[in-house]
């Protein structure tokens, strides 16, 4: 946490809302990727390379701002540091891991529940940032913590599904392992920013192109997924995968500031509120129904983010 002023505080909390509402259209158009042709034909591969390539065009927009500033060189040379192998932990943490669960999260029980159920990672951010980072956390923001997941059980909770719909708690299970590893990438990256040599959007560059790296030499070789790659180029989808890698790019270009301004729990959890704007979205849009339920369990989790947040005194 490198923040030295109320302004700089306000500041890192208005980087962390803004870049929920990035993130937050960036995860409603990941949900109409996945559902294009030709991914909606590939059911298992298509959340990884739909993932894969969300991070690959984050990777390029980032690279390419870096390399027009003059300062790809001071990127390359953060990477030999200790802090940066720390944020390319961070990056395998937030970046393979995370979307791979989030993306089949949002195959299995879709953009409204998949969002809703992650958005659980600012409590687990909160407990490892106290416990590993020493972030002071006072009674309200553990109130906060606990409404959050008090709404998130609110959301996930559909008796109705229970003997019809068993995809609906497989997603609800990776949804949950989406909120875990950005729960460890956003205390991770805060760690990996310590000091004054580290700029937030160096981070960026290290995370998205690790995550790109991963996936592409590792994750996509083995399961066969270059096909599908391909044919994801070579259709009309890919402008609309370029447009979220650049959504993808704001968002954690916003994030990784805010968090370096303000700790990684209250940078999480502003983020969080990405929820509200992923379901404007689809609402304006998709038109998408939304149930009493889903309104109540949503305005929870927001509530239990703005109470972990806190002022920009504190």
């Amino acid at each position: 946490m490198n923040v030295k002023s109320n302004k700089q505080a306000k500041i890192g909390m208005g980087l962390g809302a803004t870049s929920a509402v990035a993130w937050g259209v960036d995860t409603v158009v990941i949900g109409i990727i996945i559902a294009s042709t030709p991914f909606k034909q590939s059911i298992m591969l298509a959340p990884i390379i739909a993932a894969f390539m969300h991070d690959f065009f984050s990777a390029l927009w980032v690279t390419l701002l870096m390399i027009i500033k003059g300062e790809f060189i001071n990127v390359l040379k953060l990477l030999k540091t200790k802090n940066g192998a720390i944020l390319v932990l961070g990056a395998l943490s937030g970046g393979p891991l995370a979307m791979t669960f989030y993306f089949f999260g949002i195959q299995y029980v879709g953009v409204t529940y998949a969002a809703s159920i992650s958005s659980i990672f600012p409590g687990i951010g909160a407990v490892l940032a106290f416990t590993f980072l020493k972030e002071k956390m006072n009674r309200r923001a553990w109130l906060g913590i606990m409404i959050s997941i008090t709404g998130v059980i609110i959301l996930a909770y559909m008796p109705s599904k229970l003997d019809v719909d068993s995809h609906f708690f497989i997603g609800i299970l990776f949804s949950l392992g989406a909120a875990i590893f950005w729960g460890l990438e956003g205390v991770i990256g805060a760690w990996g920013m310590k000091g004054d040599d580290v700029v937030p959007l160096y981070a960026i560059n290290i995370r998205q192109m690790t995550s790109a790296l991963c996936y592409g030499l590792f994750i996509v070789s083995f399961m066969h997924g270059y096909p599908l790659v391909l044919e994801a180029v070579s259709s009309k989808i890919v402008w609309l995968i370029a447009m979220a890698g650049l959504l993808g790019t704001a968002n954690y270009s916003l994030y990784y500031m805010s968090i370096n301004l303000i700790g990684a729990a209250r940078g999480q959890s502003l983020n969080n509120t990405y929820v509200f704007w992923a379901i404007v979205t689809e609402i304006i849009f998709i038109g998408t129904p939304v149930s009493l339920q889903f309104v109540i369990g949503a305005a929870i989790v927001l509530i239990g983010s703005i109470l972990v947040s806190g002022s920009a005194k504190e």
